[in-house]
């Protein structure tokens, strides 16, 4: 009785293996480096989306940005409240008629930092750059930055 062997030796196996490993190593630092891409894409798009409705709220609200009018304080969540809700010439949110804005659905999350990347800090000192928030507004330069160290120059 003939007996026939059917199938893959192990050598034929591992160069298999080995082949498929090689082109891992090349295709997965490509996949790597577009999700970089699409972050700092994502980021800037965000930046001058942010910037350019502060310049339209600034222009609607008495030449003031968000947050810098004494009324309504200078905290992040006013500023925020300011940014995606309706308000009216002074600024405030509640309380009268409110026919401006919102300048933004949502506040946009930074992709660089791990956790509060949707909240904005405002402060009258440089951009912190320690990635407590995603965003960070000067209101000496009336400046929006990302909060992260390797973009808050943008």
């Amino acid at each position: 009785m003939k007996r026939s062997n059917k199938g893959f030796t192990l050598v034929e196996i591992l160069i298999v293996v080995i082949i498929l490993g090689i082109l891992a190593a090349i295709v997965i630092p490509q996949f790597t480096e577009a999700s970089q891409d699409a972050r700092n894409s994502q980021l800037t798009s965000d930046l001058q989306t942010l910037r350019s409705q502060l310049e339209l709220y600034k222009v609607q609200h008495l030449e003031l940005y968000p947050s810098g009018l004494t009324a309504v304080g200078t905290d992040s969540t006013k500023f925020a409240a300011q940014m995606t809700s309706k308000t009216n010439a002074d600024g405030t949110t509640s309380g009268g008629t409110q026919n401006l804005g919102p300048y933004m659905q949502k506040m946009p999350t930074n992709p660089f930092v791990a956790s509060n990347g949707n909240v904005i800090k405002v402060g009258a000192a440089a951009c912190p750059a320690d990635g407590s928030s995603g965003w960070y507004f000067d209101t000496t330069l009336n400046k929006l930055s990302a909060n992260d160290s390797a973009h808050s120059g943008l």
